[in-house]
C-alpha cells in the first residue's frame, strides 16, 4: 500500500471513558474534533503531499526537522520552501544540529538568500553541556495553521528511494490532517522556534481553523523529561483488550512499558511487534534484540522487517485508537527528546493500519524460541534459542537433511544473539585499548587532561546553577 488513504470517521462503537480520560491526562491534551486525515505510506506518497502543503501555503509555512540531508531531495524540498519566501509567505525552517550536522552551510545559506528564516536547534556549546542530549526529533510542516503534515520520514534520499536504480524507500508512516488539530501542531513548532531564538510574532499563529472533517486528534507534545508519550503508550497498551500492534525502528523499551507489555499480554491481548531485520544503527537493532527472549517469554509475537529499513513509529490498538509521530520506543525518545505524536480515534483509519501491518509482517519473518537439543533434564535447564521462522511459502520445494537445518539454527542464533556482542564489545574494547596506551605512554598528559574535564565540568555545571538560581 503505497497511496494516500483518505479516512472521514463513521459512528461506531463508543470507546471506554477511563481509557479516553486517561489518555486526555497523559497527553496533556483533549481531543481536537474536526479534522481530515490522510494516511501516507513511505516516501513516494509523503514527500509530494508535504510539497503540496507547502505549495498551498498562503501566509505562514513552518518546517522542522531531526535530519534535513543536501541531497536531490533535501534540494527538491529546498526549492519548494524557497519558491513560497519569494512569493511573500513567512517560512521558518527548524533543523537539528545533530541530526543535519552533515549538511553544510551553503545549504542554509541558500534558504536564507531565498528570504527563509532558518534556525538550528542546540548546537553544542562549552557553557551547555547537559542540554546538548536533549535533540529536536520532530519532523513536521504546517501551512497556515490549517494544514500539516506529521510522521517519521526525515528529508533524505533514503526514504524517496531511487526506481531507476531499483532501490526501495524506506519503510516509513506519516498523516496528512487538514482542520483545527494543525492549529496545536503549529503551537507545539512555536514553542521549540522560541528555545533557538526569538520567539514567533503571535499573529502568525492562525487564530482559528476551520472544521475539515470529523475526526478528533490528540496532539502529543513530547518534551524532556514530561514522559507524555511514554504515558500515552502506557495507558494504550492498559486499556487494550483485543490486540495491539506496534511499528518501531529502535525498540528498546523501557522496564516500566515492558512491564505494561508483559500484562496486558497475559490477560489474552494479541500484541505484535514489528521491527528492523536490517538497521541503519545495527547497536540500536542489537540491544534490542538482546530483549527479544523477555518479550517472547511474555506472549508478545515479534517480527523483523526483511525489505529496505523500515522507520515507522505507529501503532494501532483494538482496531480503534491509532498512534502516528517521531517518537521511538526507547528512554531518549520517550523522556529525553523533542518529539510530536498524534493519536487519533478513527475506526476507518485504524482499520487501515491493521491492514498495512499485515502487508508488512507478510514480508517479515517471525522470530520465536526453540528448545535447545539436549537430553531432557539438561534442556529443561537451559535458555531457549531464538530462530526466525519463515513465512508459509517461502521454503523451497526440496526437503533439508538434519545437518542442514542444524546447521541453519546455528546461523539464526549466531545472527539474532552474538551480533549484540559484536557491536556493542568491540567499539567499547578499542576505545578501552586506545585510552589505556595513552595512559600508559603518557600518565602526564591523561592527568593534566582528567584534570581539566573535572574542572571544565564543574564549571559549567556550576554555571547552570547560578542561573537557575538568578531566575535566569
Amino acid at each position: 500500500m503505497t497511496g494516500p488513504l483518505a479516512h472521514q470517521s463513521r459512528p461506531g462503537t463508543t470507546a471506554r471513558p477511563d481509557v479516553q480520560r486517561a489518555i486526555d491526562l497523559a497527553a496533556a491534551a483533549r481531543p481536537i474534533p474536526g479534522n481530515r486525515i490522510t494516511l501516507l505510506q513511505d516516501g513516494p506518497a509523503t514527500y509530494p503531499a508535504m510539497l503540496e502543503v507547502i505549495a498551498g501555503a498562503t501566509r505562514s509555512l513552518h518546517f522542522e526537522n531531526y535530519i534535513i540531508r543536501n541531497d536531490a531531495t533535501g534540494r527538491w524540498f529546498a526549492e519548494a520552501l524557497m519558491a513560497r519566501a519569494r512569493a511573500g509567505v513567512a517560512v521558518r525552517v527548524l533543523y537539528d544540529w545533530l541530526g543535519s550536522v552533515a549538511t553544510g552551510h551553503r545549504f542554509w545559506r541558500g534558504l536564507r538568500q531565498a528570504g527563509c528564516e532558518v534556525r538550528c536547534f542546540n548546537p553544542p556549546s562549552l557553557f551547555r553541556p547537559l542540554q546538548a542530549v536533549a535533540r529536536d526529533h520532530r519532523k513536521l510542516v504546517v501551512a497556515d495553521g490549517a494544514r500539516a503534515v506529521v510522521g517519521g520520514l526525515c528529508i533524505g534520499d533514503e526514504w524517496a528511494g531511487d526506481p531507476g536504480r531499483a532501490k526501495p524507500p524506506w519503510r516509513d508512516t506519516a498523516v496528512l490532517i487538514e482542520g483545527p488539530a494543525s492549529q496545536a501542531i503549529d503551537l507545539a513548532f512555536a514553542d521549540v522556534w522560541g528555545l533557538a531564538g526569538p520567539p514567533l510574532d503571535p499573529g502568525e499563529l492562525a487564530s482559528d481553523v476551520a472544521s475539515a472533517g470529523e475526526a478528533a486528534v490528540r496532539v502529543v507534545v513530547g518534551v524532556p523529561g514530561r514522559e507524555r508519550a511514554y504515558r500515552v503508550l502506557e495507558y494504550l497498551a492498559a486499556g487494550c483488550r483485543r490486540r495491539l500492534w506496534i511499528v518501531d525502528a529502535y525498540l528498546v523499551p523501557p522496564p516500566r512499558l515492558f512491564d505494561v507489555l508483559a500484562l496486558a499480554a497475559g490477560d489474552a491481548v494479541d500484541i505484535r511487534l514489528l521491527v528492523p531485520g536490517s538497521s541503519d544503527l545495527p547497536v540500536i537493532r542489537d540491544l534490542a534484540r538482546i530483549g527479544y527472549r523477555d518479550l517472547l517469554r511474555a506472549g508478545i509475537r515479534i517480527f523483523e522487517w526483511q525489505g529496505p529499513m523500515i522507520h515507522a513509529k505507529t501503532m494501532v490498538a483494538d482496531g480503534r485508537w491509532t498512534r502516528v509521530g517521531t517518537s521511538n520506543i526507547n528512554a531518549s525518545s520517550l523522556i529525553g527528546n523533542y518529539e510530536l505524536d498524534v493519536v487519533i480515534e478513527d475506526i476507518p483509519l485504524a482499520r487501515s493500519m491493521e491492514q498495512q501491518f499485515r502487508l508488512d509482517v507478510a514480508r517479515s519473518v517471525e522470530v520465536v524460541r526453540r528448545p535447545r537439543p539436549a537430553p531432557p533434564p539438561l534442556a529443561r535447564v537451559m535458555p531457549s534459542q531464538l530462530q526466525p521462522l519463515e513465512p508459509p511459502g517461502s521454503q523451497v520445494a526440496r526437503a533439508r537433511g538434519t545437518r542442514e537445518l542444524q546447521a541453519r539454527a546455528v546461523v539464526a542464533v549466531r545472527r539474532l544473539a552474538s551480533g549484540a556482542f559484536r557491536s556493542l564489545l568491540g567499539p567499547v574494547s578499542l576505545v578501552l585499548v586506545v585510552v589505556g596506551l595513552v595512559a600508559v605512554g603518557l600518565p602526564t598528559f591523561m592527568g593534566y587532561l582528567f584534570g581539566g574535564l573535572c574542572l571544565w565540568f564543574a564549571a559549567t555545571t556550576g554555571l547552570q546553577v547560578w542561573r537557575r538560581r538568578s531566575g535566569e
